[in-house]
């Protein structure tokens, strides 16, 4: 397994990863914060046996990467990226038909969290994003999942058409988002299936478009001609759940 230190800021994002069991080595508080959720903060904090310092906002800042800590920040332990068998397992052990997210060039941060977010939402068994050009689980990732992290496994592949592959030999099918597609309504998404989601500005790789056995549009009547990368998810996310739910 490969692991990546992860500094987890936001109330709620740190009040859920103690929640999830991630185990939480340290914790900065604005010295004097006395509200709520701190305090709820500060019960976990000890329960856990974890070390609480107090800190001025200075140094709070100077720490932060996203610039949104909401006055505390956790220093967690290193966030273990799974294999891509384990999502499969996690399927197994629901006994539901696998549902996995492919992330194609994700480079921004509040897209990535996003998307882990509705992920988790919509039911998925996890997330898989490749290992170069794209952006990993950084502080910014797991505040916009805002806890979603700690309950999705995100597995990270060197290839991800040779991981479409070999998933397909598990039974899955492949729907990738594509404004040239055919219309996401007129597609059958149910059974185990993997939604591929490309690049903000590119779309889905060629290599991998060729791996992908559909390719969906969503219907748009507006002026401009694409979504956000998290939006196209969420709305193809949902299209694939609603038709699993039917």
């Amino acid at each position: 397994m490969a692991y990546e230190e992860l500094m987890i800021e936001g109330r709620n994002a740190v009040i859920e990863a103690f929640r999830s069991g991630k185990t939480i080595d340290k914790i900065y508080i604005l010295d004097g914060c006395q509200d709520g959720p701190m305090a709820t903060i500060r019960r976990e904090a000890k329960k856990h046996d974890t070390i609480i310092k107090y800190v001025d906002k200075e140094r709070l800042d100077q720490m932060s990467s996203t610039g949104k800590h909401q006055g505390v920040i956790a220093s967690a332990a290193a966030y273990s990226y799974v294999e891509v068998e384990d999502i499969l397992e996690n399927a197994r052990k629901k006994n539901e038909d696998p549902f996995i997210f492919i992330l194609d060039g994700i480079e921004d941060p509040h897209n990535l969290g996003a998307i882990i977010r509705t992920a988790n939402l919509a039911g998925a068994h996890g997330v898989v994003i490749p290992k170069n050009r794209a952006v990993g689980l950084t502080a910014t990732v797991a505040r916009t999942s805002a806890g979603a992290l700690n309950y999705t496994p995100v597995a990270k592949v060197t290839n991800l058409s040779k991981t479409i592959e070999e998933l397909k030999k598990e039974g899955l099918w492949f729907v990738c988002a594509d404004m040239d597609g055919t219309k996401m309504y007129d597609l059958n998404l149910k059974g185990a299936i993997g939604l591929v989601i490309g690049n903000e500005g590119e779309g889905v790789s060629r290599l991998v478009k060729e791996k992908c056995d559909m390719t969906a549009a969503i219907p748009m009547k507006g002026d401009i001609d694409s979504l956000n990368a998290s939006v196209a998810a969420g709305v193809l996310a949902y299209e694939i759940v609603r038709q699993r739910f039917n």
